[in-house]
């Protein structure tokens, strides 16, 4: 190992540890992670206009005689081959809640999914995405077991605070207690959950548990991921008197992956998942040295709120304010995952009142709202619907502009700088899933729909517009992955076109091959005149048709990929 990045690690550790780590510690941590160096790595490009990446379970789709991850591999390769390059298979791990976030064993795949074998097929025919559950375990697994029978080494694994911690400030999602108390071999305990009973938190304060999750993080590498989601990674770090969230220790763990990433499988990807208020969810890019990719969280209840009033006022200035990314990071932009639609992310963005409203106006369309504590009072924290359904009407009520208006909302997520992710369910336009909420009691059901193969594709037949749905969102993905132009290192540049409008201009070196995107957000015909000097006549993408861009007329919700030499200096 260089002895630069020998000293970036030591440096690192010793800011998280406190210079409490001994010279043997460190000495066995550096030899630990050449140990795990790959040592005929693959140089690749980390992304381009061809990356898109698709959000799933595993298990998502059944038939007789094979795995669920062996169906999902014919599946992507039948039907979704043209369309993604990437899958994020949520947690395939064994588990006890959370539909796979209260992991058991972070070493075997669920046997009701399949085994490392068809993970490894999937990895020939995709690059593959997976969540390293890095806050918590379950409380049903090996570690938490071994805790409770004060056996190593899980009996030093779990956070349990001194009792004169300061927890009064304390921020998260959830209203369910805390602290949880469990009966131990060493007596009583309480231990620190921020999810769920039975997702404890693991007590990063002890640096065997880092250790333990870079082997972790190291062994899903080795298996052939190449992008690993840091799930929940914000919570990770305690300090009493604090909100326990975005702590410093939590970014230096975060660059500390990073960097080994980096040494170890040159060209995978680094991903975290902070579902919050912008400005503090883009503090994980650090200074190019933590994630090569956040979410854009803020994008999905914006594109709601847009598409709803008509206006894209807050959307444009948003998307004003993002600002380019550094070389090496990038915004993953998607619309809906196996969670509720975040609603913290909206924070200084756009007026509580609106958002309050907005929230009613999705109520009314068959959403559920899930809550945390903040105080004393219960606040919204997401809200749970599927995409589809959420877009069936606006504020104004139902109408009958609902694919029109999904549609719209996932060709502006493609569009947009960054790498592009469909939420399985959104390939076909599913609507809520109301038994499924009422068989479980959980919000979030309504939007974690499974199939059998032969349900989904007796639905396709039953209701063409899911089958029209996917054609649809293939043929423009298609024309995506075929312009540099929406490469995620293109230049993003905001277009003012009235509240009425979304535009960008996604622009290459060479203007001719650059795009311009605009979307009448309306249920109404608009007409439009480009800024002059933009362009003078064009070819859409979307319908392969010319038009004089001096007096275009939009449909409701017509979304247009323009293509031409533009008349703009370079």
């Amino acid at each position: 190992m260089d002895i630069r990045l020998k000293t970036k690690l030591f440096n690192r550790l010793n800011r998280i540890y406190q210079k409490k780590l001994t010279e043997k510690w460190l000495d066995d941590f550096i030899a630990f992670v050449e140990a795990h160096k790959n040592q005929h790595p693959k140089r690749q490009e980390i992304w381009n206009e061809r990356k898109v990446i698709l959000i799933t379970y595993g298990d998502v789709l059944k038939t007789e005689g094979e795995s669920p991850l062996e169906t999902l591999r014919h599946f992507c390769n039948n039907y979704l081959r043209g369309c993604i390059s990437t899958i994020h298979i949520l947690p395939f791990f064994p588990y006890s809640s959370d539909d796979g976030f209260s992991v058991m064993d972070f070493y075997q795949v669920n046997p009701d999914l399949g085994d490392w074998k068809d993970i490894e097929a999937l990895e020939k025919d995709f690059v593959l995405m997976a969540d390293l559950v890095a806050n918590h375990a379950s409380s049903q697994g090996v570690w938490f077991k071994q805790f409770l029978s004060n056996e190593a080494p899980g009996k030093d694994y779990f956070f349990c605070p001194p009792a004169d911690f300061d927890s009064s400030q304390v921020i998260r999602p959830r209203s369910s207690p805390l602290l949880t108390p469990f009966e131990t071999a060493d007596g009583p305990k309480k231990v620190w959950t921020t999810f769920s009973a039975d997702q404890v938190d693991l007590n990063y304060a002890n640096p065997e548990v880092l250790k333990e999750m870079l082997q972790v993080f190291l062994f899903y590498l080795s298996k052939g991921i190449r992008v690993i989601r840091l799930d929940a990674i914000a919570f990770l770090w305690k300090t009493s008197g604090t909100a326990c969230i975005h702590e410093p220790e939590t970014h230096e763990v975060v660059s500390l992956f990073r960097e080994i990433m980096d040494y170890c499988y040159p060209g995978a990807l680094l991903l975290t998942e902070t579902n919050v208020p912008h400005k503090e969810n883009i503090t994980y890019f650090g200074l190019g040295d933590e994630a090569h990719l956040i979410y854009q969280f803020a994008l999905p209840p914006l594109l709601l709120h847009a598409l709803h009033w008509g206006n894209g006022d807050h959307l444009t200035q948003w998307a004003k304010e993002l600002g380019g990314t550094q070389e090496g990071m990038t915004y993953l932009n998607f619309t809906s995952s196996h969670d509720g639609i975040g609603v913290r992310p909206l924070e200084g963005i756009i007026p509580e009142a609106e958002i309050s409203a907005m929230i009613e106006k999705l109520k009314a369309l068959g959403a559920r709202v899930t809550t945390r504590k903040l105080g004393r009072r219960e606040v919204p924290y997401e809200i749970n619907v599927t995409y589809f359904d959420a877009l069936k009407g606006t504020k104004d009520g139902l109408d009958e502009f609902q694919v029109a208006r999904f549609l719209q909302s996932q060709t502006i997520m493609l569009s947009l700088q960054g790498v592009p992710a469909f939420y399985f369910l959104n390939l076909f336009g599913i609507e809520n899933d109301e038994k499924g909420v009422e068989a479980t009691g959980i919000n979030r059901s309504i939007n974690r729909r499974k199939f059998k193969l032969e349900e989904l594709t007796s639905l396709w037949k039953e209701r063409p517009v899911h089958q029209t749905i996917l054609k649809e969102l293939s043929f423009r993905t298609g024309i995506r992955r075929n312009m540099a132009a929406f490469s995620p290192d293109t230049q993003q540049l905001v277009l003012k076109l009235g509240s009425s409008f979304f535009g960008i201009l996604r622009k290459t070196n060479r203007m001719e091959n650059s795009v311009v995107c605009i979307y009448n957000l309306t249920n109404r015909k608009q007409k439009l005149a480009l800024p002059p000097g933009l362009m003078e006549f064009s070819r859409d993408l979307l319908t392969r048709t010319l038009l004089d861009t001096e007096k275009i007329e939009l449909k409701p919700y017509q979304s247009l990929w323009l293509i031409t030499r533009f008349l703009l200096p370079k």
